[in-house]
């Protein structure tokens, strides 16, 4: 187990691959806080044997970051003001995921009946929630939750201003690429965000998945390389476009996800709802399946 200073790296498997990410642990004397619970099981489980939790943070309502809520049944547990009434209910984690935007109620219901009963679970117990741009003393550590919306509206990177040490969470820099393929996802947020992170005041910069730990320079030179990736989908969306794909087509071809795994229903609406930002921020709609012009364009 990994630690800067009181803050303990918790690893999901894999390298914290989605469906898992990193959890941070601060033991403090009074006080013993989790961050994100999408680590090891098993881990989460004996540090909570061992050390015991009261209180869980969520960056934000993702799976992978909440899936484990439910070992702690004695612990509060928070998320942002913004996500805290939707992530109560499966109706509004539906419509931020982009399953009623794709498929209606009919999806909605669907979707509702495949989803894990544990996520739910560990949804329903959340209890409170935490403010944005305040510093708060948890564990023993001053910790300011910064408003970073663009992968969802609420999400939060956690600051640790006295350790220059930051919790960037799902700005992972993993070759995927940026991630906001929700309807509560933006483009244009993820990339002010991204400059947000950039300019703090730190030298650690921990992702929730895949690469790890970033030292102010490698994590500077990785968000280059990690924003020319939407970028790069701008292009190869507005060559589609120019040969005259419908949508459909287009959703077809597998631009953010491998074309042979959009048969899985969640990861098809992902595809079709990033697609979308992609042609609004280049200037087109989509209107009875066909792909028009809009009068105007985001791209920035």
């Amino acid at each position: 187990m990994q630690q800067i200073g009181p803050i303990q790296i918790i690893e999901g498997p894999h390298k914290s691959k989605v469906p898992y990410s990193r959890s941070l642990y601060i033991e403090g004397s009074h006080e013993k806080v989790l961050i994100d619970t999408g680590a090891d099981p098993h881990s989460l489980q004996q540090l909570n044997k061992q050390s015991g939790v009261d209180l869980v943070i969520n960056t934000h309502y993702h799976p992978d970051h909440t899936c484990h809520n439910y070992l702690f049944p004695k612990a509060e547990k928070w998320i942002n003001k913004i996500e805290y009434q939707m992530s109560l209910t499966v109706e509004g984690i539906a419509k931020a995921n982009g399953v009623y935007q794709e498929w209606g109620s009919a999806g909605v219901k669907e979707w509702a009946e495949n989803i894990p009963q544990t996520w739910i679970q560990s949804l329903s117990e959340i209890n409170g929630y935490y403010e944005y741009e305040k510093e708060y003393r948890l564990g023993g550590v001053n910790v300011i939750f910064l408003h970073t919306p663009g992968h969802t509206k609420g999400f939060t990177c956690p600051y640790f201003p006295d350790f220059g040490v930051v919790f960037t969470g799902d700005y992972d820099m993993t070759t995927f690429g940026p991630w906001y393929n929700g309807t509560d996802g933006n483009i244009d947020e993820f990339i002010s965000s991204a400059q947000r992170l950039l300019s703090l005041d730190a030298n650690t910069f921990i992702t929730g998945h895949q690469k790890g730990t970033f030292q102010k320079d490698e994590f500077h030179e990785a968000m280059k390389k990690y924003l020319s990736i939407i970028d790069q989908r701008d292009n190869v969306i507005e060559k589609y476009v120019q040969q005259g794909l419908d949508f459909e087509e287009l959703t077809s071809i597998g631009i953010f996800y491998p074309k042979n795994t959009l048969e899985h229903s969640i990861l098809n609406t992902w595809e079709r709802s990033g697609i979308r930002k992609h042609l609004h921020r280049l200037g087109y709609k989509v209107e009875n399946g066909a792909i028009k012009h809009l009068v105007y364009s985001n791209k920035k």
